[in-house]
This record gives structure tokens, C-alpha cells and sequence, in this order.
């Protein structure tokens, strides 16, 4: 850390989510110090992602749900692969596993990571552990699928649908994004 001085640091906001203030001091890219800056951290822990395939019908498997952060802008039900948070205490792998059951109802067959990412470094130190799972058959859980008050829908679709729907603007969740861009271009590869 001999780049970056941490001057002072204070939760500023602690509920479900925290948001962390802090004065700091770093090394510029000419090896000088900056002046003091303050910088807030929106902290939320880890977070698990899965794009999913079902097998037998060669098929994504997604989900439909309210989200209220894209109701100013947006449509407010966002279809997405699953994802949750990373309790303190559970693996990513455990917890992306339990948000499959929690949210779609099937068990998974098989896990693979894709890679790990930033939401949105300027402001949140949130990561996302990103998967490709494959699951088959029909779901364990049909109805009542999510925790507390989540209302969650599955959906079905083919990456054929996915990619259509990212191409007129319907599909705008980032992570469901880079998941179905890896999945074209693991396509291409095989195809090779």
C-alpha cells in the first residue's frame, strides 16, 4: 500500500448495504502525491451469478423479477440469470448452487466460473463471481420460487432469443450481458 494513504475512514450508512466514507491520498501516475480526496465506497459484499443451460432442451433458464432501482428508467421487471449475494461463511460455489434452487427450482448438474468482475469500480467495491451451470429435466420446485418477498418468474429461452432480445435493447442487465457474450463466443470456438 505504499501507493495509497488511508487517512481517515467511517461507515457513514449501515443498514442492509453500508457505504463507507474515506479520506485518501494516492500516487499519481508522475509519482507525486495527490492532495486529500474524499471517496465513497458502497459496500455490499459479493454477489454469484449463473447463466444457466437445461440440458435436455438446450435451453437458457432465467429469471423475471422486480427490480426497483430500474423503475425511474427502465421497465422495472428485468429478465436476468439467476444471481444473489455471498453470505459471510458460505462459499461462492454453495451460494450460487442455493440461489439456483432458491430461484428456478432446479438442482445443479454441473459448475463451471467464467470469471470474477466489478459492478462499478467508481463507486462499489461489489464483485461478481460469474458462472455457467448446466441443469436438465424439470424443476424440483415449480411455484414459490425465491426468499421473503421475491416474486420470481422463470423464463426459458434459447441463446438464440437472448442474443435477439439483447439486439433490440430489451436484455439490459449487465451481467446476463457478459454471460451470454461468453457463451457466443464459447460457441464460436467449439465451432472451430
Amino acid at each position: 500500500m505504499d501507493r495509497v494513504k488511508v487517512l481517515e475512514r467511517r461507515w457513514a450508512f449501515e443498514d442492509v448495504f453500508k457505504i463507507e466514507e474515506a479520506i485518501i491520498e494516492h500516487r499519481k501516475h508522475d509519482g507525486s502525491w495527490s492532495p486529500p480526496v474524499r471517496q465513497l465506497c458502497f459496500e455490499r459484499g459479493d454477489s454469484v451469478a449463473a447463466l444457466l443451460m437445461n440440458r435436455g432442451s438446450g435451453r437458457l433458464v432465467l429469471v423475471n423479477q422486480f427490480r426497483y432501482p430500474t423503475l425511474e428508467k427502465g421497465p422495472g421487471w428485468i429478465t436476468e440469470i439467476v444471481a444473489g449475494g455471498v453470505p459471510e461463511g458460505e462459499t461462492p460455489e454453495a451460494a450460487i448452487v442455493r440461489e439456483v434452487r432458491e430461484e428456478t427450482g432446479y438442482g445443479v448438474e454441473s459448475l463451471e466460473h467464467i470469471t470474477t468482475f466489478y459492478v462499478s469500480p467508481g463507486g462499489t467495491s461489489e464483485r461478481v463471481l460469474l458462472y455457467y451451470g448446466e441443469v436438465s429435466g424439470e424443476p424440483e420446485i415449480a411455484e414459490g420460487l425465491g426468499v421473503g418477498d421475491e416474486d420470481i418468474k422463470v423464463i426459458e429461452m434459447s441463446p438464440a432469443e437472448l442474443w435477439d432480445a439483447f439486439l433490440s435493447g430489451d436484455q439490459q442487465d449487465a451481467k446476463t450481458i457478459i454471460a451470454l457474450f461468453w457463451l457466443r463466443l464459447r460457441d464460436v470456438e467449439r465451432r472451430r
